[in-house]
């Protein structure tokens, strides 16, 4: 075979053609077939450099953004390793899981080296109830998994037992040995998914506590500070977080529910009282008059003058 040889964190790779490219120019690689053992829709093996545990293409740009047709989960014994994964990056470290699904857009990273175990598998090698059940495609469950001790001492031993039966192919014959496979898989995969759930869940509580907090700040602070990187820093948050948590609980960015908080209470004092329209726009963060008015129409569609006179 020909090409250029690259190594990064995980394979050794050659630049090639791909398997396959859909319109945009995104390659689709399928399941390593032809390094498996005994026929089976799963592999289970070590990461390290210099090894092609994910595909058996050795033409592969895996530190290109592609796709893969199976289910990848790495189980990491170091770290930090940062891994894309539908245009998101992830930081995983010792104890972390990634689970990337088929179809998900992904790169891996050539600075990063990638130890621990690493699992892939067919979507038809188990049977629906099992696939239903472990939520094999639950694209909304995070692919980044942090279990706590006791979850992921369960989920090591859980993969270690899974190892041990892939690796033994003299005390079984053929079918047997299958089956055996698919209960271990199967009941990895389901410790694998608890920990999904419970992280998504989590995770949402975090984004509704993040935003509840955030909207108290609001109340608070709007006639002063539209920033949403001070009320970020308020609240011991990154931007990126309070984007999300504000995002996922009211379907707007930071900014603007605040600027619509800011409008409400114009519109309160403009209807309200016979404030001038500086005081008005001073009273809600706007110091200078022109200002307030150009921002009052951006929003409302009218300025304050007009919004008063249409009430009167």
């Amino acid at each position: 075979m020909t090409g250029r040889t690259t190594r990064t964190g995980c394979v050794e790779e050659r630049s090639g053609d791909p398997r396959r490219e859909d319109g945009g120019g995104i390659r689709t690689f399928t399941f390593p077939a032809g390094t498996h053992l005994s026929g089976v829709g799963m592999q289970i093996g070590p990461m390290g450099p210099g090894r092609l545990w994910v595909t058996d293409d050795t033409d592969a740009p895996l530190e290109r953004v592609h796709r893969i047709d199976f289910h990848v989960v790495m189980l990491f014994s170091g770290g930090p390793v940062a891994h894309m994964i539908d245009f998101a990056e992830y930081q995983a470290s010792a104890g972390d899981l990634l689970w990337v699904r088929p179809g998900q857009v992904h790169r891996f990273s050539r600075a990063s080296e990638y130890r621990g175990t690493a699992l892939t598998m067919q979507p038809g090698f188990l049977p629906r109830a099992t696939v239903e059940a472990a939520g094999l495609y639950r694209y909304d469950l995070p692919p980044l998994l942090r279990p706590g001790p006791a979850e992921l001492a369960g989920l090591r031993s859980s993969l270690a037992q899974l190892e041990r039966e892939y690796t033994d192919t003299e005390t079984l014959p053929p079918g047997p040995h299958t089956a055996v496979l698919r209960h271990s898989l199967s009941a990895f995969l389901l410790r694998l998914a608890h920990l999904a759930a419970s992280s998504a869940e989590a995770g949402r509580r975090q984004a509704d506590t993040t935003f509840t907090r955030f909207r108290d700040a609001v109340e608070q602070g709007y006639p002063t500070n539209h920033s949403v990187s001070a009320y970020a820093d308020a609240l011991g948050c990154s931007r990126r977080t309070l984007v999300r948590a504000v995002r996922a609980a009211t379907g707007q960015t930071p900014k603007g529910f605040i600027d619509r908080r800011v409008i409400l209470e114009a519109k309160r004092l403009l209807a309200h009282t016979g404030l001038p329209i500086g005081r008005v726009g001073a009273a809600v963060g706007f110091p200078d008059a022109a200002n307030f008015s150009k921002f009052f129409q951006l929003h409302a569609g009218v300025t304050p003058v007009a919004f008063r006179a249409e009430l009167r």
